[in-house]
């Protein structure tokens, strides 16, 4: 599991999900929770909280040029690749820490990733989950 800490910046709700916005350093993230400050006292703006989100739900894409709909997104340089037969296993530095991420090692081979490529990850809105800290 990746775990970084943040603050929250916002909240809107709507029914009983909130789409809650989190920095991280200058890093703005954004979470889709299925909760509401009625439901979840931790979400308060202002309040610290924990973003977690498995290595299976990394997006690696290389470079950072390049028109895409994932809104979290961070910036880093390739640190280590353990290839498997059919997995591999990444680790990405980055201004928030170390990022791992479990992708096919065909979508490594395809990309051409080396270690000290640029590279963003990206994680979707709803594969991200809050805790409080």
């Amino acid at each position: 599991m990746n775990n970084l800490k943040g603050n929250i910046e916002s909240i809107t709700v709507q029914e009983k999900m909130s789409l809650v916005k989190v920095k991280s350093n200058q890093i703005l993230f954004t979470v889709i929770v299925i909760d509401t400050p009625e439901s979840a006292s931790y979400l308060k703006e202002g309040n610290t909280v924990n973003l977690i989100f498995k290595e299976t739900e990394v997006i690696i894409g290389k470079g950072t040029a390049f028109a895409i709909s994932l809104q979290n997104r961070i910036v880093g340089k390739l640190k280590f690749i353990r290839h498997g037969a059919l997995l591999s296993k990444l680790v990405v530095n980055t201004e928030l820490g170390e990022i791992a991420s479990i992708i096919t090692s065909n979508a490594v081979n395809d990309l051409g990733l080396l270690v000290g490529d640029e590279v963003t990850v990206m994680v979707k809105t709803s594969e991200m989950m809050l805790s409080e800290c």
